[in-house]
C-alpha cells in the first residue's frame, strides 16, 4: 500500500509540474476537478468499505466456506460468476467487498470468478451501454462468448495460487 501512495505522489507531482509549465493556472483547475471527482465517488467508496466490513460480521464463516470456500467446487464458481455479473459499481466498490469475502472464508477460485464476471459480464453495463451502443446482436454475441471465462479464470487462478 505504501508503494502505491509513493507512486501516486510522484505521478501527481510530475503532472502538477507539467501543468504549471503549460499554464500556471492549470494546477489549481486540476485540483478543483479532482476534488469534484472525489466528492462524486466518496459516498459510494464509504458505503463499499462499510459493506465490506459488515460482510464478515453478517455472513457466518461456515456458510461462506460452504458456498464460496476452496472446496465449493463448480457451485462456488457459479455463485461467484452470477454475483459478479449482478453486482453494480466500480472497482472502489468491488475490491473492498472481495477482500472482505476472502477474509471471511471465501476461496480464491470463486472470488476470481466474481471479479472476472463483474469485469466481463456486468449486467448493468450490458444493458445500459453495450446494448444501446452496439446493438442487441453484437452485445449478446460478446456476452455469450464471455460466459465461460469467469469459471476458467477461477480454476486457473486456484491452480497458480496453490503453486505459489
Amino acid at each position: 500500500m505504501k508503494i502505491t501512495v509513493l507512486v501516486m505522489a510522484i505521478l501527481t507531482g510530475i503532472l502538477t509540474i507539467v501543468a504549471y509549465m503549460k499554464d500556471p493556472h492549470l494546477p489549481w483547475e486540476g485540483l478543483k476537478d479532482g476534488w469534484k471527482l472525489f466528492w462524486g465517488i466518496f459516498p459510494a467508496l464509504v458505503l463499499a468499505f462499510i459493506a465490506a466490513g459488515m460482510i464478515g460480521k453478517v455472513l457466518p464463516r461456515e456458510a461462506m466456506t460452504r458456498l464460496l470456500g476452496e472446496e465449493s467446487g463448480i457451485r462456488g464458481l457459479m455463485i461467484g460468476t452470477v454475483a459478479g455479473a449482478l453486482t453494480p459499481g466500480g472497482p472502489f466498490v468491488q475490491f473492498p467487498i472481495v477482500a472482505a469475502l476472502l477474509k471471511s472464508g471465501a476461496g480464491v477460485a470463486p472470488l476470481m470468478a466474481y471479479i472476472t464476471s463483474w469485469s466481463l459480464l456486468g449486467i448493468n453495463r450490458f444493458l445500459i451501454y453495450e446494448v444501446n451502443l452496439l446493438g442487441w446482436k453484437l452485445a449478446t454475441c460478446r456476452m455469450a462468448a464471455s460466459l465461460i471465462f469467469p469459471v476458467i479464470i477461477g480454476i486457473l487462478t486456484r491452480m497458480v495460487w496453490v503453486r505459489l
